[in-house]
């Protein structure tokens, strides 16, 4: 993981923290998903880390991604969190199960 450009040290601790320890892993996620990951275990998190994830599977610089494709990464964002948040409510706890 190192290896990908905008991903130092302590990006790669926290994407491992929540289990992404591998650049197929990252991939097959995408930016968006892995960074909210990241963000459930380790909620200080900031939005550079999604530039960098973004810039990590794209070539560009973090500081480009930031800069082009912010918007569109953000409303990205917003609907993953939406659509991971209304999975979560459909979902039956299986603590009432028993």
């Amino acid at each position: 993981m190192e290896r990908l450009a905008n991903l130092g040290p302590k990006s790669v601790e926290m994407l491992a923290r929540a289990g992404v320890t591998s650049e197929h892993q990252l991939r097959n996620l995408g930016s968006v998903a892995t960074y909210s990951l990241v963000k459930r275990c380790n909620p200080k998190a900031s939005l550079n880390l999604l530039w960098a994830l973004e810039g990590a599977l794209t070539g560009l610089s973090w500081q480009e991604v930031s800069k082009v494709h912010r918007t569109s990464l953000l409303l990205a964002l917003e609907q993953h969190d939406a659509a991971t948040a209304a999975a979560s409510l459909k979902r039956p706890d299986p603590r009432s199960a028993r």
